[in-house]
């Protein structure tokens, strides 16, 4: 899967999730890999679905895998910065995105471990993570270590 927040500092670019998983939450644009695409590829294609724009140049910043202790299904979640798009970030069917300052964060209205990798992002610091989740998505286990290369 992929995750790519645009940040022009002080800002980042974030979505509500309108429906499906994760509904509910801002988040960063993104989705699953289809047969055929690179993970750039589904990158720029999710962001293009879910928000009107194309990305420029992608760096990849991290890695997550996430699991929960009641089902067999793993994600792993390769996460982008772009600093550039073109296009005006649009409301779809299924995200409403938005601008936030980078002290502002929503992180209450965010996945869980978003608080933990979002700084190392941020900082432009390289990551790596596993983090467990329960039936109400409450983080179980966390691991996460920055990385000078991934």
């Amino acid at each position: 899967m992929t995750l790519c927040v645009i940040h022009q500092h002080p800002k980042v670019l974030l979505a509500m999730k309108k429906r499906g998983f994760g509904q509910g939450r801002w988040n960063g644009l993104g989705g699953k890999v289809q047969d055929g695409e690179t993970i750039e590829q589904a990158a720029n294609r999710e962001a293009f679905e879910e928000a009107n724009i194309k990305l420029g140049e992608l760096q990849k910043m991290g890695v997550i895998e996430f699991s929960w202790k009641t089902k067999p299904d793993i994600l792993q979640v390769h996460i982008f910065k772009a600093e550039s798009f073109w296009g005006i970030p649009t409301e779809t069917e299924e995200m409403k995105p938005a601008w936030f300052d980078v002290n502002q964060i929503p992180y209450s209205k965010m996945w869980q471990d978003d608080i933990y990798w979002m700084p190392l992002f941020l900082e432009n610091q390289k990551f790596l993570g596993k983090f467990v989740f329960d039936d109400q998505d409450n983080i179980l286990e966390k691991e996460l270590n920055e990385v000078k290369e991934i």
